[in-house]
């Protein structure tokens, strides 16, 4: 398993337990269930995420 530190929670969950944490590793990305952390995580390569949240910030995955 990678190993990831400075795992983040959105801040725009308000409480509700419907969530994903973020962490960063040196070489990687994880993802994981805020609920469920035993359960593991994803791991993607950093230009990967970054090429995520661009797409969020643009629109591309709206409906």
């Amino acid at each position: 398993m990678a190993n990831i530190t400075d795992w983040r929670t959105s801040t725009r969950t308000q409480g509700q337990g419907q969530c994903v944490e973020v962490g960063f590793g040196a070489d990687c990305v994880g993802v994981r269930d805020t609920k469920n952390r035993a359960a593991g995580q994803i791991t993607i390569a950093p230009q990967r995420w970054h090429d995520f949240v661009r797409g969020l910030k643009h629109g591309c995955f709206d409906s």
